[in-house]
């Protein structure tokens, strides 16, 4: 049955009840991913889910307005968007930015079980998905799949990401495998009430390695160990603050004061640089940069030029403890289904990409998926461990 205008007119003139709940009032507990740590419950409020819906609409209209157009109005007759739901929705992409995201705008949810890109191929072709991503492993792992030739994508227009830093390559194979798709990416935490930054349209083909600008209901600045402000290019750690930031962490004050000083800005722990667009560019959570020798090394950088090699479908940078330098790169990489590769050559290949101290010393290469929590973060905590054996270890 489809409703007509006129109906509505012969509904009951009745007030909707009223539900008593307040603007600030609690509503979530969501649990950090405790890759860096353990978890904490982030307490979330009921203003913190309505604005994370109005950031994303008005994100999405801001792609329209960049390039001079009037965002479309809607049209109640088109059929519905559909979702493809690959990440729990125990986390805020899940929760706040698909499933808020798809019931206000009628949209239908297709919900994985357990992510597989060959199922995702399945139920893209099978629901005629008009929309996926989670995390940008998963972008790529569909992108790989050896079934994708065999599958009808052709109902895909758009493909949104976050979670973890994407390489710039991966706009450019979406647009390639998907011609009329238009990619965004974002950046978001579980304080932040998922997105903070987007990136999507032009936008993000002109600048494919950056998270994008601030989202329309918050502010961001970037800031020195002393909580400085910093000029636009150099590197600083990331201070949020708007609607979309928690009350604290559930029965952790003194981690809620750490984490929300004066002025409710929200401390990200993630280190990056802002260019004179305001467009922010991540570069690696502040416990994960590497100090070689008094130098830092940034992972997403070493990550992004691995990534660049047609043979890596998965990346890790972490560190190898050395006795004199402090720490080593080490690298450990998920080899691309029927591709082949050796360590030298990809070390070769970093080589040619970024500076010789940044080249990993060991390349630790594998055929099964790196090591991920359920909500698609990779678990550097255990490739740490891992990569430990190869203390003392010299390249060739």
């Amino acid at each position: 049955l489809v409703a007509k205008p006129d109906d509505y007119a012969k509904l009951p003139a009745e007030a909707l009840p009223d539900p008593g709940m307040q603007p600030e009032d609690d509503a979530t507990i969501f649990y950090t991913s405790g890759t860096t740590g353990k978890p904490k419950g982030a307490l979330g409020s009921q203003r913190n889910i309505v604005t994370n819906l109005m950031n994303a609409m008005l994100g999405g209209a801001r792609a329209f307005m960049r390039r001079g157009e009037m965002p479309p109005a809607p049209d109640p007759t088109a059929p519905p968007r559909v979702m493809l739901l690959s990440v729990p929705l125990f986390h805020v992409t899940g929760c706040h930015s698909i499933l808020v995201g798809t019931y206000a705008s009628g949209g239908k949810l297709v919900i994985m079980h357990k992510w597989n890109p060959e199922h995702a191929l399945e139920l893209i072709e099978r629901e005629g998905v008009t929309s996926f991503g989670g995390v940008p492993a998963m972008v790529w792992q569909v992108l790989e799949s050896p079934e994708f030739a065999t599958r009808d994508t052709s109902t895909v227009e758009s493909i949104g990401y976050g979670g973890a830093p994407s390489a710039p390559d991966l706009v450019a194979r979406i647009k390639k495998q998907f011609p009329k798709c238009h990619p965004s990416n974002g950046y978001g935490l579980t304080e932040t009430s998922a997105i903070t930054t987007q990136n999507l349209a032009e936008d993000y083909v002109a600048k494919p390695d950056s998270a994008g600008p601030a989202v329309p209901v918050c502010d961001i600045k970037v800031v020195d160990e002393k909580g400085n402000e910093v000029p636009h290019g150099q590197v600083g750690e990331l201070w949020i603050r708007g609607p979309n930031i928690v009350k604290g962490y559930w029965n952790k004050p003194e981690a809620t004061a750490a984490a929300i000083t004066e002025g409710g800005w929200f401390h990200s722990g993630d280190l990056v640089r802002m260019d004179d667009e305001g467009f922010v560019y991540i570069l690696d959570r502040a416990k994960d940069m590497l100090i070689r020798g008094g130098e830092n090394i940034y992972c997403v950088e070493v990550e992004d030029a691995l990534y660049a090699h047609p043979a890596v479908m998965d990346a890790a940078v972490v560190a190898i403890p050395h006795k004199v330098l402090g720490e080593e790169v080490g690298a450990i990489v998920q080899v691309a289904p029927g591709k082949q590769v050796s360590e030298e050559e990809l070390r070769a290949h970093v080589g040619k990409l970024l500076a010789a101290f940044k080249v990993p010393i060991k390349i630790e290469l594998r055929h099964e998926p790196l090591p991920r929590n359920p909500n698609g973060k990779i678990l550097k905590t255990v490739l740490r461990e891992d990569m430990k054996k190869y203390e003392g270890y010299r390249a060739a």
